[in-house]
C-alpha cells in the first residue's frame, strides 16, 4: 500500500510539475496524508504492544505477588495427603488466586490509586503512571526479599559491566528473581513442617502392617483414610490458608 502511495504521488508531482499553485496544493496534501500515515502507524504499535503486555499480564501476576508460595504450599500439601488429583490442579489454583488476592488487595488499591487513575484522568503521563505502578509491588518485594540473594545476584551480573548497584532499591530484573527465590525457599520449609504429620501416620501403619504380617498390602492405601480424618478434623485447610495469609501480615 505505501508503495502504491509513493508511486501515485509520483506521477501527480510529473504531472504538476508544469502548474507551481497546483504543485503547491498537492505538496500540502502529500504532508496531511504522510502525517496520517505516521499516526497510524503509531496506533498500531501501541495496540501490540497493549496486547503484548495483556498476554504477559499472567506471567507478570505470577511473578511480582504471593502466589508462587501459596500455589507451592498447596501442592505439596495434597502430595503429603497421598491424593494425585484431588483436589484438582483448577481448584488449588483458583484457591491459590483467590488467597492471593486477599493478600495483594492492598497493594492492588496502591498501584491503582496512584499509578493507573492518574493516567486514567489524564493527569499524568503513561510513562510516569507506570513507574508509580511499579513503586507498591516493589516495596512489597523488597519487604519479602533477602538482601543476600539480591546481592548474590548482583555478583554474578559484575562480570557483564560496570552496573551500579543501589542496596535500597535494587533493579527490577534482580529484584524480580531474588523475591521469587526466597518465596519458593520459603514455600518448601513450609511444606516440610506440613508434610511431617503425614509421613509419621505413614510410618505407624507400615509398622502396623509389617507386625501382623500383612507385607504385602500397601501402607499408603491403609494410611491415607487416617490422614485425610486426621487433616479434616484439625480444619487442616483453614489452618494451612490461615498461615500462609497471616505470613504477610508483617509486611
Amino acid at each position: 500500500m505505501t508503495r502504491l502511495v509513493f508511486l501515485s504521488c509520483l506521477l501527480l508531482a510529473l504531472q504538476l510539475s508544469a502548474h507551481p499553485a497546483e504543485a503547491q496544493d498537492f505538496g500540502d496534501a502529500l504532508a496531511s496524508l504522510l502525517e496520517g500515515e505516521a499516526s497510524l502507524t503509531n496506533r498500531a504499535l501501541q495496540i501490540i504492544a497493549l496486547i503484548t503486555v495483556l498476554s504477559l499480564a499472567p506471567g507478570i501476576a505470577v511473578m511480582v505477588t504471593c502466589f508462587p508460595f501459596i500455589v507451592t504450599v498447596l501442592s505439596i500439601l495434597r502430595t503429603g495427603l497421598g491424593l494425585q488429583a484431588s483436589p484438582p490442579n483448577m481448584l488449588i489454583i483458583s484457591l491459590s488466586l483467590f488467597l492471593t488476592f486477599y493478600v495483594m488487595e492492598p497493594v492492588f488499591l496502591e498501584v491503582w490509586e496512584f499509578g493507573l487513575k492518574p493516567v486514567v484522568d489524564e493527569e499524568v503521563s503513561l510513562e510516569i503512571g507506570l513507574l508509580n505502578a511499579i513503586e507498591p509491588f516493589r516495596v512489597f518485594m523488597s519487604a519479602r526479599t533477602d538482601p543476600e540473594t539480591i546481592s548474590r545476584l548482583e555478583d554474578l551480573r559484575s562480570g557483564t559491566g560496570p552496573v551500579s548497584f543501589d542496596p535500597e532499591r535494587p533493579r527490577l530484573s534482580v529484584l524480580v528473581p531474588s523475591f521469587m527465590l526466597n518465596e519458593i525457599e520459603r514455600a518448601f520449609q513450609i511444606g516440610f513442617l506440613i508434610f511431617l504429620p503425614f509421613l509419621i501416620i505413614d510410618l505407624v501403619v507400615a509398622a502396623i502392617l509389617m507386625s501382623m504380617g500383612m507385607m504385602m498390602v500397601p501402607p499408603a492405601v491403609v494410611s491415607l483414610p487416617f490422614k485425610l480424618g486426621f487433616f479434616v478434623i484439625a480444619d487442616g485447610w483453614t489452618l494451612v490458608a490461615e498461615t500462609l495469609v497471616s505470613g504477610y501480615a508483617a509486611y
